[in-house]
C-alpha cells in the first residue's frame, strides 16, 4: 500500500500530478494504531510508524530459534551466525537495505560475568548528550591541610555510579598515586552518610543535596579516621563543615590529635591573625603537650616550630598558653561531650568524631568563609541558559550511545554466574551497518517528575558521515561506511503536539526540496541544519541504485504490494 501510494509521485507516466492525498497511508496509519497500540500523540509514534509502514517480510511463519550463547567463540564466527539466524526470521528488501546489526557487551559488577549478544537495529535511537549525562558539584577538601576546599563541578552519566563520580573528580582534582577520595553528604553542617559503596547509583544523589569528598591516604580504612565538626562554645552551634583526617593508629595521645586537627586548619589561618601573640598554636590541658604546629605570620607551618613544640611536650614544659580551639569527644548526634585524655594511647576506634570548639575571638583567627556555604549538587537553572544555546555534533551523540554505562536500577539483568539481578554495565558497538543509516534523534526527555522537549541544535554532516569509528573492523571486509545525507524529518512543537515537514533531495537533479503539507518549495542546502531536525536518513556512499536516490522501482514488487 504504501509503495502503490508513492508510485504516482515518481513513475514518469503518473506525474502530472501537483499534488497527492494519501488516504491508504492515513487508513494504514490507524491500522498501526490498532495493532501496536500506539498512542496518537505518542511522541515516538513518528520513528515506530516508519518501522512499521516499511515492514516487508517475507517470512510468514518464523521457525523457532533458541537463542545461543558465544561460548567462546570468536566474534566474528557468533555475530554471522546471530546474522543468519535473524534473516532466517526477517526476509525482506528492507532487512537488506535498512538493516544493520550491534554488539551488546554486560559486565556482571560482582562475579565479572561477561555475557555477549549481536542484534539487529532498524536505526539508531541515539540520545543528545544532556539527556543521559548531569553535572554534579562537590567540593573537595584536604585530608593534610595542604590546600582550601575547592568546589568541582563534573559531568557523569545520569545511570553511573559513585565509581564514575569518583573518577570524574580525581581526573579535574589532579589526584595523587597515593590519594584517594571519600564521598560523603553533608546535612546541617554533619556528614549524613558516606558514599562508599562504588557501584551504588548517583540516582541516590538529589540535585538539592550536599557532597563533599575528602582527600585521605590509600588505605585510610586501615587508619584513625578523625571527623571533626566545629561549633561555637558560646551557643553551641556548628559552623562551617565537618572535616576529616587521619593519624596511624598508635598516635592516639592528645597532642597527636591535635597536631593532626591544626595541621587541616592550616589553609584556614587569616594572614594577620586577630588574636594578639599568636605564633603558635599549643595545648591548655592538665599536661605539657603541644599540639606539633606552629603558624608563621603567613599561616604556613614551621618545621623548626615543629621541632621545638616536640622537644618541649618531651620535656614537660609548662603550659600556659591557649589553643584557639578545645578538642572533645562526642557521639553522632554530638549529644555527648568527652575530654580527650593527655596522653592515652587506648584504642578509640577507627572513625572518631571530635568537636572543636571555637570562641568568638579565637574564631578570628581563621577564614572559614570556604567551608561555611558549600554549593549544592547542582542548583536549578545554573547554566541552563548555556546548555540551551551551546550546540552538539551528531558525533558526540553517537558517542553518548556508545559509551559504557551501568543499567538502571529498574532495568537489572539477571547474571547467570551469580543467579541474581544486577546492575551490570552495558557496552554498545555497531558490528554492521546498513547500507540506508536511519538516525533517530531523541529529544524528548522524561523522568519521574518532568517531560520535556529538547530543541537543542544538532550539527549533522550532510556530506561523507565517516562511521569508520565507530563500526568494528570485520573479516567481511565488505563495509565502506561513508554516508551522504539525503533526507530529513523535522518535528515543529512540544510534548502535547505538534508539526512534521521534511527536507529529501532528488538526487537526479542535485536539489533539495521542503516538503510542508501540500506545499512544497526548493531550499538551499545550508538551510536543512535546523534545531528541529528529528530523523535524518542517509545513504552509503557506492551504494545500490534504490529509491533512496530517485532509482528505478520494480513495478512487478508494486504491484505484489497492492495484492
Amino acid at each position: 500500500m504504501f509503495a502503490a501510494t508513492l508510485w504516482p509521485c515518481w513513475h514518469a507516466s503518473c506525474r502530472p500530478a501537483l499534488a497527492l492525498m494519501p488516504r491508504n497511508i492515513d487508513h494504514l496509519s490507524s491500522r498501526a494504531l490498532q495493532i501496536s497500540c500506539l498512542c496518537p500523540i505518542t511522541l515516538h509514534f513518528n520513528i515506530s510508524f516508519i518501522s512499521f509502514i516499511i515492514d516487508l517480510n517475507r517470512v510468514k511463519e518464523k521457525p523457532y530459534i533458541e537463542a545461543k550463547d558465544a561460548d567462546g567463540r570468536p566474534d566474528d564466527e557468533f555475530a554471522e551466525e546471530c546474522w543468519n539466524y535473524h534473516k532466517a526470521r526477517n526476509d525482506s528488501i528492507i532487512v537488506d537495505k535498512f538493516q544493520g546489526q550491534y554488539k551488546s557487551t554486560l559486565v556482571c559488577p560482582v562475579c565479572n560475568k561477561i555475557s555477549v549478544t549481536f542484534d539487529p537495529f532498524m536505526y539508531l535511537s541515539l540520545p543528545l548528550p544532556s539527556t543521559v549525562t548531569r553535572m554534579i558539584t562537590v567540593t573537595v577538601f584536604s585530608g593534610t591541610g595542604d590546600v582550601l576546599p575547592m568546589p568541582y563541578t563534573v559531568t557523569v552519566q545520569k545511570n553511573g555510579n559513585c565509581r564514575d563520580l569518583t573518577k570524574a573528580l580525581a581526573d579535574v582534582c589532579c589526584l595523587k598515586n597515593s590519594e584517594t577520595l571519600l564521598l560523603a553528604e553533608v546535612y546541617e553542617r554533619r556528614i549524613y552518610r558516606y558514599l562508599t559503596n562504588p557501584i551504588e547509583g548517583l540516582h541516590i544523589i538529589k540535585d538539592e543535596d550536599i557532597l563533599v569528598a575528602y582527600r585521605l591516604p590509600v588505605g585510610h580504612e586501615k587508619l584513625l579516621r578523625f571527623l571533626v565538626e566545629p561549633q561555637f562554645n558560646i551557643n553551641r552551634k556548628l559552623i562551617g563543615c565537618p572535616i576529616v583526617t587521619c593519624i596511624p593508629n598508635d598516635s592516639t595521645a592528645k597532642s597527636d590529635i591535635y597536631a593532626a586537627v591544626s595541621s587541616v586548619l592550616v589553609p584556614f589561618v587569616r594572614a594577620k591573625a586577630h588574636s594578639p601573640d599568636v605564633s603558635a598554636v599549643k595545648l591548655n590541658g592538665n599536661g605539657p603537650s603541644l599540639d606539633g604546629i606552629v603558624l608563621t605570620d603567613n599561616g604556613t607551618t614551621s618545621e623548626e616550630g615543629l621541632s621545638t613544640s616536640r622537644s618541649r611536650e618531651d620535656d614537660n614544659a609548662a603550659d600556659n598558653e591557649l589553643l584557639p580551639f578545645q578538642l572533645s569527644l562526642t557521639d553522632e548526634k554530638g549529644s555527648t561531650r568527652n575530654a580527650i585524655d593527655m596522653d592515652s594511647n587506648r584504642v578509640l576506634g577507627l572513625v572518631i568524631r571530635v568537636l572543636m570548639d571555637w570562641g568568638e575571638k579565637e574564631h578570628g583567627m581563621y577564614n572559614i568563609d570556604h567551608m561555611d556555604v558549600l554549593p549544592e549538587v547542582f542548583k536549578p537553572g545554573f547554566m541552563s541558559k548555556k546548555t540551551r544555546q551551546e550546540a552538539v555534533n551528531l558525533f558526540s551523540c553517537l558517542d553518548a550511545f556508545l559509551k559504557e554505562e551501568p543499567l538502571g536500577p529498574d532495568d537489572m539483568w539477571y547474571c547467570p554466574g551469580c543467579k541474581e539481578h544486577r546492575q551490570a554495565s552495558k557496552k554498545l558497538d555497531l558490528w554492521r551497518l546498513p547500507e540506508i543509516l536511519v538516525v533517530h534523534l531523541k529529544r524528548f526527555s522524561y523522568s519521574r517528575y518532568m517531560k520535556n522537549k529538547l530543541d537543542t541544535f544538532v550539527n549533522f554532516p550532510i556530506h561523507d558521515l565517516n562511521m569508520s569509528k565507530y563500526v568494528k573492523p570485520t573479516s567481511r571486509g565488505d563495509q565502506h561506511p561513508v554516508y551522504e545525507l539525503y533526507a530529513v524529518i523535522n518535528h515543529y512543537g512540544g510534548l502535547g503536539g505538534g508539526h512534521y515537514s521534511a527536507y529529501a533531495k532528488l538526487v537526479e537533479e542535485d536539489n533539495w526540496y521542503h516538503f510542508d503539507d501540500s506545499h512544497v518549495s526548493s531550499v538551499n542546502e545550508d538551510e536543512i541544519r535546523r534545531s528541529a531536525a528529528y530523523v535524518l536518513f542517509y545513504r552509503r556512499v557506492g551504494g545500490s541504485s534504490t529509491a533512496a536516490n530517485g532509482g528505478p522501482v520494480d513495478i512487478e514488487m508494486v504491484d505484489s504490494l497492492e495484492t
